[in-house]
């Protein structure tokens, strides 16, 4: 895992923190995902062990009969790595442990020797070194920023045998230092392999750094994504905690009320799952109606040229007879607001909102002054479908149902309910159309890097919805 930030964008949101807070959303990295990142560690393990710089060795050795012989190895360099079997598993209750196996490093290189005071030979040489195990335990940690920092420990790296192949130089020398010259080889390999290790986990915690933990979602609002627990380590997969709040830009309230406890189901066909509980939607809704983004005036010039519905006195005025008389000829303009945060509740296959909102309706003067006319209380419930798209989280509403009662009137009485048929009408073509804009483009997912999702299914249970979703990566 460590070998891939490929693989640690999918644990997402590992590292642990101490908290009592519970999440908003929760993540689970599966054995399938780990499974993925295997694939793609393997590779950059394979790179970096091609890095193995192999010091010069030189040294002296009795031979028998010849006596003592000094010899020199100079140039070496690996020239291949195999690492054709390898593992990635979780240790519950500690984290991952890599083990590779059967794995072989080739290498070329030259040597010399001087024997009998004046007689010197040499050559090159070519070494396979097979049966290279390596294991090490990946541990997963929060830095400052409440993003993922991992490194290793209890790294062990163990080489098998050695088959050197000697060329040039007078033959019958080649069996006489072979065993000593395979030994230092294999030692000086084995010396470099788990400091490379090491170094392979240090190298991703820049790229760790790009995890969004506070992530950009318009003018309005961003989402912290910092981690709140440590992860918990089954035997099928890597459980983890988000802070998942939203947050006015430059003010970070809390929202008047906190997440509740929720559980991901135990499902491991996809690599990684996302759950979303209501109490991350809603502390968006906070967001918008304290930013007092959850309002919109609505013109004539906003209704469809073909309809007979028109926002002036005139329409307005076959349904309360005193307000063409005191404002003849005027257009109007209507101001549709939130009274207070919308209430947002998910049950299986279901999205509600409700929503309790003002409209207050204005006629337009000649120098553009605007008078009040009436104020209507509106309590309204739309359905909401939501779905992924990209690497957001996106939704599109439809109106269920509004009740529409009198707050205040400038214009004396008026039956309410002759009302109904033009409210809602500039809800379902106006309101409904703008709001469905807005929520199109979505609030961003926690990512690190290039990062894709494929083969996503998105379902709403109570009280949170799941993103269960494969993971691609591009370089």
């Amino acid at each position: 895992m460590f070998l891939s930030v490929r693989l640690l964008l999918l644990l997402a949101v590992l590292a642990p923190v101490t908290s009592t807070t519970n999440p908003g959303v929760k993540v689970k990295l599966t054995q399938k995902g780990l499974e993925y990142g295997r694939q793609l560690g393997m590779i950059q393990i394979q790179q970096k062990l091609k890095t193995i710089k192999v010091p010069d060795i030189s040294g002296s050795q009795k031979v028998s009969p010849i006596g003592k012989v000094q010899y020199s190895l100079t140039n070496m360099h690996i020239v291949n790595v195999g690492l054709p079997k390898s593992g990635l598993g979780l240790v519950p209750g500690t984290g991952v442990r890599l083990s590779i196996g059967n794995a072989f490093i080739s290498l070329n290189g030259n040597w010399r020797v001087k024997y009998l005071r004046f007689i010197k030979d040499h050559g090159s040489f070519d070494l396979k070194v097979s049966g290279l195990t390596i294991g090490t335990t990946i541990i997963i940690q929060s830095d400052e920023t409440g993003r993922p920092r991992v490194s290793s420990t209890n790294c062990a790296a163990t080489v098998g045998g050695a088959d050197i192949k000697f060329h040039g130089g007078a033959s019958w020398l080649y069996n006489l230092f072979r065993n000593f010259i395979d030994k230092a080889l294999r030692s000086a390999l084995q010396k470099q392999i788990c400091p490379l290790v090491v170094d392979a986990i240090s190298d991703l915690n820049p790229q760790l750094k790009t995890l969004n933990v506070l992530a950009k979602v318009d003018q309005y609002a961003e989402i912290e994504y910092s981690m709140v627990s440590s992860p918990t380590v089954s035997k099928s997969s890597i459980d983890f905690g988000l802070k998942g709040v939203f947050y006015n830009i430059g003010k970070h309230q809390e929202p008047p009320f906190s997440p509740a406890v929720f559980s991901l189901p135990p499902q491991i066909n996809n690599m990684l799952y996302v759950g979303m509980s209501t109490f991350t939607i809603n502390s968006a809704a906070f967001v918008y109606n304290s930013a007092g983004a959850l309002s919109l005036y609505i013109t004539d010039d906003m209704i469809p040229a073909g309809s007979p519905i028109r926002l002036n006195t005139r329409t307005f005025g076959a349904f309360i007879p005193q307000l063409s008389k005191l404002f003849p000829g005027l257009m109007m303009k209507l101001l549709v607001k939130t009274a207070k945060t919308p209430v947002i509740s998910f049950q299986p296959n279901n999205v509600t909102v409700q929503a309790s909102g003002t409209v207050t309706a204005y006629a337009i003067q000649p120098n553009a002054t605007l008078s009040p006319l009436f104020v209507l209380n509106l309590e309204t419930s739309v359905s909401t479908r939501v779905f992924v798209s990209g690497m957001r989280v996106a939704g599109a509403v439809t109106l269920n149902k509004m009740d529409v009662t009198l707050g205040t009137s400038y214009v004396g009485a008026f039956q309410v309910k002759s009302l109904d048929n033009i409210l809602q009408m500039v809800v379902k073509i106006v309101v409904i159309p703008k709001l469905n804009a807005q929520l199109a483009k979505g609030y961003p997912l926690p990512t690190i890097g290039k990062m894709k999702l494929v083969n996503t299914e998105l379902k709403v249970l109570k009280d949170y919805m799941l993103i269960g979703t494969d993971v691609q990566f591009t370089a």
